[in-house]
């Protein structure tokens, strides 16, 4: 009896691990798809409808005339986009100086007119509404 409980139990266990990681890249996909949407405004020098689409915790980490100002300063010197292609995206639950949340760390691969190379660093998170929005970006 003892025997086939422990059975049922490790099944449980096996069962939720499973559909754990199942749902992980799942959550990737939809993150690497809200940041695709959001990094799309950055390219059009969207810079302001960029900051009201990102996550709450972007917002209130930089005001909105501190992004504008800095995006336009980084971005527009580099030119249009070329390309861009999912390097590498990564799901966490946790990250040095962020509260613990779901996060998306997506590494994409870009070439733009005045810059062959760069690595874009985006990274959603899953806001309190249950959507995926970008709570930090940076390009090297």
């Amino acid at each position: 009896m003892m025997s086939r409980f422990m059975s049922v139990v490790a099944a449980c266990v096996l069962v939720a691990a499973v559909s754990g990681r199942a749902a992980e890249p799942e959550k990737e996909k939809a993150a690497v798809a809200a940041a695709e949407t959001w990094v799309a405004l950055v390219d059009q020098g969207k810079y302001a409808e960029s900051w009201m689409e990102a996550a709450a915790y972007f917002k209130n980490a930089v005001k909105q005339e501190q992004w504008e100002q800095a995006a336009q300063a980084v971005r527009k010197p580099l030119g249009k986009l070329v390309s861009r292609k999912v390097k590498t995206s990564a799901y966490k639950t946790a990250l040095p100086g962020a509260p613990d949340g779901e996060y998306v760390v997506i590494t994409f691969e870009a070439s733009f007119e005045n810059k062959k190379a760069a690595l874009e660093t985006v990274t959603p998170m899953m806001d309190k509404d249950g959507k995926w929005r970008v709570s930090g970006y940076f390009i090297k």
